[in-house]
Parts: structure tokens; C-alpha cells; sequence
């Protein structure tokens, strides 16, 4: 075998690593998602995700939250299960604080913990999102974070985001914007927090 084919098998061997294997989820009815709808107070806003290790920086997945007319989890072949919150596609719906909680706790360990980057968007930008979430259906393992990059480059103000498939790039590029704030939240094994929730403002 060829230097470039070992390259590239290896290449592959990370990405797929990156996201973890999604298992079977039952396909939520329209009636359920519709009776779970959930709308944080406040501005319409994008959460994005990055579960990144603790030993080695590098990230292993990508997610997106809109906060629009309701508030949900794209989930791209995401590993997240709960059998009180609805999921069709990889959309996670009716994601209340304790849902919230609950995603954010399921991905932090002790190698692994959560970077929150969340702008604040336009009604219009949150619904495009939406629309784009709830029609993108179940994306293949190993393609989280280029899922999320491609929803994000449609709505307008994101467009310059460039197209990636490394969860900690996608999160630089995304650092770098005005008017991000930035969290981390960090867990032991037993689900004790070992650091809390940090919020940082970057400027404009």
C-alpha cells in the first residue's frame, strides 16, 4: 500500500473515532416532538458544542443548539439517548434546562469535557436553522462536525465558516467571531463537577 493511501486510510480511521457510534433511536412521533416544544426565555440564539478531550485537546464531536421558535439539539450521529426526549433524525426536541443539563452531563467525564459557544441571532437566522436541522435527516458517523458546518454556512451571517470535518477547528474558527460567549463545563466519572460552568465574553 501506497505512503498516500496509508495517509489517507488513517485520516479516516480519526474521523470516524471522532463521532461516536449512534444507536438504534426510535423515530418520535410529529404529536410527541409537537407536545415536548420548548422555548428558552430571551434573544433567539446558536449554541454550538465541542466535546473535547482532556488529555489531548483534540475534539471528538460537534453539535448544534437553536433557541428560535423552539429550542432543539441538531445531533449528528450523535450518541445522546433518553427516552423522556423525543428524537427524530438526529434533532433532539423539548431540550428544557434539565434536558440541557443532562446532554451537557452525558458527554463530560473525566477525558472528555464540553466547550459551549453561543451567539445570540435573529428570529429569522434561528429559523433557518430550524428548518435546515429538521430537513438535513440522520447523518452518517464520523460526519458530526461537517454537518454542522454545512447547516451553519447556509444562514446568512455564517457563510464565511469554513466547510470542516475536525471538531476543535470548527471551534476556532467560531472563537474567533464578535460577540461569542464561550463556556466549559467539566465532570468526573461520577458525575460530580469538577470545575463548574465558566462564561466568557469575548469582544466585539
Amino acid at each position: 500500500m501506497s505512503v498516500m493511501r496509508l495517509g489517507a486510510a488513517f485520516v479516516l480511521l480519526v474521523l470516524v473515532a471522532a463521532c461516536a457510534q449512534p444507536p438504534a433511536v426510535p423515530y418520535a412521533s410529529d404529536e410527541r416532538v409537537a407536545a415536548s416544544a420548548y422555548r428558552a426565555p430571551g434573544p433567539n440564539t446558536f449554541t454550538i458544542f465541542t466535546m473535547v478531550s482532556n488529555r489531548n485537546g483534540k475534539g471528538a464531536h460537534s453539535s448544534l443548539m437553536i433557541n428560535g421558535s423552539q429550542r432543539v439539539i441538531f445531533d449528528p450521529a450523535g450518541s445522546f439517548v433518553n427516552e423522556r426526549v423525543p428524537e427524530q433524525e438526529d434533532v433532539l426536541y423539548g431540550v428544557t434546562p434539565a434536558v440541557l443539563a443532562g446532554y451537557k452531563s452525558a458527554h463530560a467525564r473525566s477525558t472528555f469535557h464540553v466547550v459551549s459557544q453561543t451567539f445570540e441571532v435573529t428570529p429569522e437566522q434561528a429559523a433557518i436553522a430550524l428548518r435546515l436541522a429538521t430537513t438535513n435527516g440522520a447523518v452518517p458517523r464520523a460526519f458530526c462536525t461537517s454537518a454542522t458546518t454545512g447547516l451553519l454556512r447556509q444562514v446568512p451571517g455564517f457563510a464565511d465558516i469554513d466547510q470542516t470535518m475536525f471538531p476543535t477547528r470548527l471551534m476556532e474558527q467560531l472563537a474567533a467571531r464578535p460577540g461569542v460567549v464561550e463556556e466549559k463545563y467539566f465532570e468526573d466519572d461520577e458525575g460530580g463537577i469538577l470545575e463548574g460552568v465558566e462564561g466568557i465574553v469575548l469582544p466585539d
